[in-house]
């Protein structure tokens, strides 16, 4: 059968790494959104204060199948 696929466009931050803030962009979209299927990763990024980083953002594509 085939499939149609919709995209949409997260950012998800984390204090503790950059794969973290996928993670909780995932999970927070995982309770709206059904059938994700797949992610691409967009754009990363970083706030720093007093020369440490203090948390990472990252923009994510997700890829969710439409319900037949």
């Amino acid at each position: 059968m085939d499939h149609i696929y919709k995209h949409i466009e997260l950012t998800g931050s984390s204090t503790e790494s950059s794969d973290q803030a996928i993670q909780n962009a995932i999970a927070k979209a995982a309770t709206s959104v059904k059938y994700m299927q797949w992610f691409n990763v967009v754009d990363t990024r970083g706030n720093i204060e007093e020369g440490v980083v203090k948390y990472w953002q990252v923009t994510i594509k997700v890829g969710f199948r439409l319900k037949d």
